[in-house]
């Protein structure tokens, strides 16, 4: 489907159907009530953006320094998701420590409502931006355009195209249902490792972004890395804008407990992960030491997440 429908609406059809699994595993936690599940929606997103951010993005970039020693792209478009991506984080992640209406890192529910809302409607101005306005933004640079026809196979034909999305729709069905059951084993892991909670959350994340993570890494090893910038990005973007609004749906009708901000390690992380990545993709061109670095803030992360 991505690949009949072309840049950049093809990136969206794997960043909304991995935000539906997302919020399918988050969602049945939060119902089941269990210990930390207030906290599982913020786990989730928080690390979602460090997985894209530094895990997927860094080693994009480390793959393809290895074997094109350097990669070009268009600064106009990522730059855009980066700044819709500090706002979002900011808005629902940080904010809410800082909140005095509601104790501890919480909203009330008005202020979740209008989070929610404004996430939204963020998202649906980015992707009118990207889709629409500033397409251009998010395609290839023309003298990549060769390398893309090398690499691309004739697109497929409308009839296999409406087969694929028919088996689409009903594998996410199944996933939605899947769900509930694959939950309790998560949890269940866990507690066996005698890890932190917030482990659930990168679990949620790893598993939610691993088809994303692998089509954006082998694009990068083709020499595409703006059409792995638009994946990375888009996916992490999904995450907030998309996850937030329907778990703040199901929090306010089903009056559930909802924690979204982070702790102040986490926010060391965050903006740390924003300023690096600006500097990164401001030049429109990457080597291999780029990307390491985000990878050494991804394991810093991941360290720290096992050993607070």
């Amino acid at each position: 489907i991505a690949h009949k429908l072309g840049e950049p609406f093809g990136t969206l059809v794997l960043a909304i159907s991995v935000t539906i699994i997302e919020v399918a595993l988050i969602v049945s936690m939060m119902l089941s009530g269990s210990d930390g599940a207030e906290y599982i929606a913020r786990d989730a997103v928080f690390a979602a953006i460090m997985i894209v951010m530094n895990g997927v993005v860094g080693l994009c970039i480390f793959a393809g320094g290895l074997n094109h020693r350097e990669l070009s792209f268009r600064i106009e478009g990522p730059n855009s998701a980066i700044a819709v991506l500090a706002t979002l984080a900011t808005f629902t992640l940080i904010l809410p420590v800082f909140a005095i209406s509601s104790p501890g890192p919480t909203f009330t529910t008005n202020q979740l409502a209008f989070a929610g809302i404004s996430s939204l409607v963020l998202y649906g101005v980015f992707l009118f931006f990207q889709t629409v306005s500033h397409r251009d933004y998010f395609l290839p640079q023309s003298d990549n355009l060769k390398i893309n026809e090398e690499v691309h196979a004739t697109p497929p034909s409308n009839i296999k195209t409406l087969v694929s999305a028919v088996l689409l729709f009903l594998a996410l069905i199944f996933v939605v249902f899947l769900a509930k059951a694959l939950s309790p084993s998560i949890e269940a892991a866990v507690d066996y490792l005698d890890a932190p909670k917030t482990i659930v959350g990168i679990v949620i994340a790893a598993l939610v972004l691993m088809p994303e993570s692998v089509a954006a890494v082998r694009a990068a090893r083709a020499n595409r890395l703006q059409t792995s910038l638009n994946l990375a990005l888009g996916s992490a973007l999904a995450s907030i804008g998309l996850t937030i609004p329907a778990v703040a749906i199901i929090s306010i009708y089903f009056n559930l407990p909802l924690g979204l901000g982070i702790n102040s390690v986490s926010m060391v992380f965050l903006l740390l992960t924003l300023f690096v990545g600006l500097i990164t993709l401001a030049l429109g061109k990457t080597t291999l030491l780029q990307g390491l670095i985000h990878l050494i803030i991804f394991a810093t992360y991941l360290f720290m997440s096992f050993n607070p």
